[in-house]
């Protein structure tokens, strides 16, 4: 049964130290519910969510979702896996179990709570993609052995169970497909675009750009995503996604680092590396479920986002 002898929402964030998790359990607090952050601190830090210390209605927890949780919660965001390629390859099984295992474990709580959950899924799941934009019934294009698959093919079995779990014992489920995120936060050695551009600039050093910098992607700022999430979680229950959450404007990877370049106003260069093994060429949403039936669209366009990302890594130690 549902706890019902407190009106406050009680709401579980598994990867809640993370990047996107730690400005989600934000959100959850401003909105007056009580948060159980549980992450392992793999590539979570404690620094983000250190300006809520001693917050009354938040609790951590340290904890591995591949081994299973018992705690009585209102609704779960499931949030736990190492997102960027440098973490998620470093221990690629354990990346895998995490999806996999971490689904059924949060999954199984959910069903015996009666809970909602909701899955923090990918765009990875389409692979390298033979349509463009990506909406959500292709079925993707995903190289099932790669290095890339720990992650990519333990979110797509991730999604499976979250819809079997629905059809199979009526588990009220949300899904979505998370698009490239960024903003204040983000781990400085994570691998990811944004990041590695923005850090490369503030030191001056040589932008690395892949390939010929022609690849595209879209970038979604860090509220805008938090926005998207929330609002599927409070959906009605025959919303089950998968919903692409993402922003459709599409840059080339050389704009990216350009724009990067004159916002930091460094001399950096751009240096052109070989291409990464199943790097997508391409990587656009197509939002229209998200617009009709959350109602939700980005707001906040990359000029925009891009100035308080840069003043985050320009405040951090160097040591981090």
């Amino acid at each position: 049964m549902a706890r019902n002898y407190d009106s406050r929402k009680r709401t579980l964030v598994t990867g809640g130290a993370g990047f996107v998790g730690s400005h989600l359990i934000d959100r959850l607090l401003e909105r007056g519910n009580e948060v159980l952050c549980v992450d392992n601190l793999f590539t979570g830090a404690r620094r983000n969510i250190a300006h809520l210390h001693n917050h009354p209605r938040l609790e951590f927890l340290r904890h591995d979702v591949t081994f299973p949780l018992y705690v009585e919660v209102d609704e779960i965001y499931n949030l736990a896996c190492p997102a960027s390629p440098i973490h998620y390859q470093h221990d690629p099984v354990q990346t895998t179990k995490t999806s996999v295992i971490g689904a059924i474990n949060m999954l199984g709580l959910a069903k015996r709570l009666k809970v909602p959950i909701l899955q923090a899924s990918t765009s990875e799941v389409y692979g390298d993609p033979a349509i463009h934009p990506q909406e959500e019934s292709y079925w993707g294009n995903v190289n099932p052995i790669g290095v890339r698959s720990c992650y990519d093919e333990g979110k797509r079995c991730a999604e499976t169970l979250f819809f079997d779990y629905h059809r199979q014992h009526g588990l009220d489920v949300k899904v979505a497909r998370i698009f490239n995120t960024y903003g204040p936060r983000m781990h400085p050695n994570d691998g990811r675009v944004v990041s590695n551009f923005v850090v490369q600039a503030l030191a001056g050093q040589p932008i690395t750009i892949y390939g010929n910098g022609a690849q595209t992607r879209s970038f979604c700022y860090v509220s805008d995503l938090v926005d998207g999430l929330m609002k599927l979680m409070d959906s009605p229950a025959d919303v089950t996604g998968p919903i692409n959450i993402g922003n459709p404007v599409e840059f080339t990877i050389r704009e990216l680092a350009e724009e990067v370049i004159r916002l930091t106003g460094s001399s950096s260069a751009l240096i052109e590396m070989p291409l990464p093994q199943d790097d997508p060429k391409q990587r656009q949403p197509n939002i229209t479920q998200a617009r009709e039936k959350l109602r939700w669209e980005p707001t906040i366009p990359l000029a925009e986002g891009l100035p308080p990302t840069i003043a985050y890594f320009a405040g951090l130690p160097d040591h981090v």
